[in-house]
């Protein structure tokens, strides 16, 4: 019997429409997203916060760091209140930054756990090595201590982060990486046996960037060529939650198209991909 089969909790879904970084398309794709996993989950889904009534005019990070303060620790909070209580948190937010909340509050809980970070980008840029200054791109990079973004928490240990996916990074960020514990590994044939030598079947935290999807798949925000087609990530999700202890899940940055029947497929679509991971919990209250 897998770990999955054997480990379920109550799940705790949540919807967090707070903005941080994100564009607004991406605050539109949280809602159906939710309601996809619910279903599968056969959960009751709570949305916290709201999106911005206007559009939000392009900001610096650190005013996004300002402004989004609150919806950080929200996240965070929502994994603390979640693993404290024994359940099984699921999140969906619009923005990766998310996890500078979220991996220091799984460090309090699960403080042997991996993060499995699915997701085209690194998101290990910090002000200084970034060439756009965009938050979203510094967030991994924040959540494990190589800048700090003034949250007032222990950052995560980079040597239990496990890059899968990963197909572009900038320049600053690939020495940053480099220079760090954390394990990186691209798209390639090899990528189930890499993860699997990689994550040693202990317990492990998944945060899902959709655009670790090849773009022909699923449309993204920062289209990268050469990325999973939706089999392979439930294969590779089947793997992870065969061998290991799932102990949460977040789903940052799913960019929807515009047409609302189009949007739901997607959704569908990445419900659907996570679905191996999904038996880690039972239903939601």
């Amino acid at each position: 019997m897998s770990p999955a089969s054997v480990a379920t909790r109550p799940a705790s879904l949540v919807g967090l429409k707070c903005r941080i970084s994100e564009p607004a398309r991406c605050a539109r794709g949280i809602e159906p997203l939710v309601h996809a996993l619910a279903a599968r989950l056969d959960a009751q889904p709570r949305m916290i916060g709201s999106p911005p009534s206007q559009p939000t005019p392009e900001r610096s990070y650190a005013d996004d760091l300002l402004a989004g303060r609150g919806c950080l620790l929200e996240a965070g909070g929502q994994v603390d209140d979640a693993l404290a209580d024994g359940r099984f948190p699921v999140l969906v937010h619009g923005d990766c930054s998310i996890s500078m909340g979220t991996l220091p509050a799984l460090a309090r809980h699960e403080p042997g756990a991996d993060v499995l970070w699915l997701d085209a980008h690194g998101d290990f840029n910090t002000p200084d090595t970034s060439p756009s200054g965009w938050l979203g791109g510094m967030s991994l990079a924040a959540a494990c201590g190589c800048w700090d973004p003034g949250l007032g928490q222990a950052p995560f240990p980079s040597e239990r982060v496990v890059l899968c996916g990963v197909r572009d990074l900038d320049p600053g960020e690939h020495e940053l990486l480099e220079r760090s514990s954390a394990t990186v590994i691209g798209a390639s044939l090899e990528t189930l046996v890499y993860l699997a030598n990689a994550l040693d079947g202990g317990p492990v935290y998944v945060h899902l960037d959709p655009d670790v999807l090849d773009p022909a798949v699923l449309p993204a925000q920062f289209p990268a060529d050469g990325g999973l087609s939706a089999d392979k990530l439930y294969d590779l999700l089947e793997a992870v939650a065969g061998s290991c202890r799932v102990v949460g899940l977040e789903v940052a940055a799913f960019h929807p198209p515009d047409d609302p029947a189009e949007r739901a497929r997607c959704a569908g679509l990445l419900a659907a991909a996570v679905e191996p991971l999904l038996g880690s919990a039972t239903h939601g209250h």
